[in-house]
């Protein structure tokens, strides 16, 4: 995120109020200063309380209490999130109605809007509603959702308050500078699975959080991203290409196929070396394996290093031991710009946990060593050493 984070969240009288908490919680984790503004209604369904404990600061809902506060709030943030926002607030905020400090504040306030709908699915429909936020889109306001699914009053329906997640991935991107706007990356992550026969295969511990963590890095920060995934756990952000694969061979193709428009290639994916030579169509019984003869996956990596071009290439090197050596012989056999090797017998620098410990190797043979930190902020550097081999 960029240095200045102060963010307005504003409050709105829906049920879906208390999902603000987990938003303003999560903001804070992202290293946000959160000051909440809440409208009476909203403390009907919620306590200011609440927010005041969680951001350490008083909560805003009166404008007389200081009268200069809606004032003095817009100048110092970069960002106002209104979640969730109710069709009465989208209405009043569309025709300038400043009654209260929300109003108040909405027009004082000139800087990054986002709006994140929660309403019954008629009163989302409505004419006036859709006419309000038509205006507003047209202002430069951005809006995350609402989404279909089961609604407070029982119905179903478009009118669901974005999940918090997309909601908050939506506010850290606006306030990330978008250095990586005119860059196309194809990003691999995750592990492959080999099948044996339909119940059993062969694969890796990979969980796929670093080669997610650089596809939600590059995106923050304006790439335009493919994301090629084996079987993970991991939600892809909602602002990239998502491409799901199992095999070795099914990320082979899809990497051959959209590999002509990028314009950098990082391959963080933990590729099966092997696969069983036949695929059994029904299951094996116990007592009729003996053995299961292997074959060689395609070197997908090796792959894009051929066809590289002018392209920046990124490979990624899991080794149990810091294997300097071997890292640099796969830095060069494969044709690669950079290459990133992790001690996954390190303690935080194992699979299937949010941090890494890291040392990158370039292809002049200078070796970075990095200690032990989020694996976001590990994308980021990954990111910024691809940048600077551009320039």
């Amino acid at each position: 995120m960029s240095d200045k984070k102060n963010i307005i969240l504003g409050i709105t009288g829906s049920i879906a109020a208390y999902k603000a908490v987990d938003i303003a919680r999560r903001l804070m984790e992202e290293g946000a200063v959160v000051r909440v503004v809440m409208t009476g209604a909203a403390c009907k369904f919620i306590t200011p309380l609440t927010f005041e404990s969680i951001t350490g600061k008083p909560v805003l809902i009166d404008l007389f209490s200081d009268p200069f506060s809606h004032i003095n709030l817009s100048k110092e943030a970069r960002l106002l999130l209104i979640a969730p926002a109710t069709a009465n607030t989208i209405n009043k905020l569309s025709c300038g109605i400043a009654d209260d400090l929300f109003g108040n504040l909405w027009l004082t306030y000139e800087g990054t809007v986002i709006i994140a709908p929660a309403m019954n699915h008629r009163m989302y429909c409505h004419p006036s509603v859709q006419k309000s936020i038509r205006e507003l889109k047209s202002s430069g306001v951005n809006f995350v959702g609402p989404v279909s699914g089961s609604l407070a009053c029982g119905e179903e329906g478009e009118g669901r308050m974005a999940a918090v997640s997309t909601i908050v991935e939506a506010a850290i991107a606006a306030l990330t500078p978008k250095d990586l706007s005119k860059q196309n990356i194809l990003v691999t992550a995750g592990p492959t699975i080999e099948p044996i026969d339909p119940v059993r295969y062969i694969s890796n511990r990979s969980s796929g959080k670093m080669g997610f963590a650089i596809a939600k890095a590059a995106a923050r920060r304006g790439a335009k991203v493919t994301l090629i995934s084996g079987p993970s756990s991991q939600m892809p952000p909602a602002n990239i290409s998502f491409v799901p694969v199992e095999s070795a061979s099914e990320m082979e193709t899809a990497v051959l196929k959209y590999l002509p428009k990028a314009t950098s290639v990082i391959m963080a994916a933990a590729v099966a070396d092997f696969a069983p030579s036949t695929v059994n169509k029904s299951k094996f019984k116990k007592t009729e394996i003996s053995a299961i003869n292997l074959k060689k996956t395609p070197d997908i990596l090796k792959k894009v290093g051929e066809k590289k071009g002018k392209r920046i290439v990124i490979g990624f090197a899991a080794e149990t031991g810091k294997n300097i050596d071997n890292a640099k012989n796969k830095l060069k056999s494969k044709n690669l710009d950079l290459i990133v090797l992790n001690d996954i017998s390190q303690k935080g620098a194992g699979f299937d946990v949010d941090t890494n410990i890291v040392t990158i190797i370039d292809n002049k043979g200078k070796i970075t060593d990095y200690p032990l930190m989020k694996k976001i902020e590990v994308a980021n550097i990954v990111l910024d050493r691809m940048m600077a081999l551009k320039r």
